[in-house]
């Protein structure tokens, strides 16, 4: 099974990773899990992922931050099937990596569908909403503008 390490300048922590064959604990809260780190590696295996199969089933997606550390994010998704993330932007520049399933991006008027494997980058500010018939399971980056970025 896959775990969580965290490198930093005083040394490694394993961090506890969710497995599916062990009784659940209620999901880890971004503040008993490490989200930065000098290094950190996940290994994104099912049982890493931590999504919540409630609120999965419940809302149609489900996500879990992953690497929080200054203007980067990084955050595991999952849409079931039928699920819908509605319409939004962000600030900073967007990665999708899709990494099981398939997903449908719609930006600037266009349906971008995609599968396991596949990357999609957006510009910052561009609107964007995903949709997915089967499910899926992305990787989303967010890497935030500092306040005194300007724009080339």
């Amino acid at each position: 099974s896959g775990a969580l390490m965290a490198f930093t300048s005083q040394g490694v922590r394993k961090c506890t990773p969710f497995h599916s064959n062990e009784p659940r604990e209620p999901a880890m809260s971004s503040l008993d899990r490490t989200l930065d780190a000098d290094v950190l590696v996940h290994h994104l295996t099912r049982d890493t992922w931590m999504i919540d199969a409630e609120l999965l089933a419940r809302h149609g997606r489900s996500g879990r931050t992953l690497v929080k550390d200054g203007p980067l994010r990084l955050t595991i998704m999952a849409l079931a099937a039928g699920g819908v993330l509605p319409a939004h932007h962000a600030e900073g520049r967007v990665t999708i990596h899709v990494v099981e399933g398939e997903i449908a991006v719609v930006a600037l008027g266009t349906e971008y569908p995609l599968r396991a494997g596949d990357v999609l980058a957006l510009a910052p500010a561009v609107e964007h909403s995903a949709h997915s018939e089967t499910g899926g399971v992305f990787l989303l980056t967010i890497v935030h503008p500092s306040p005194d970025a300007t724009v080339a």
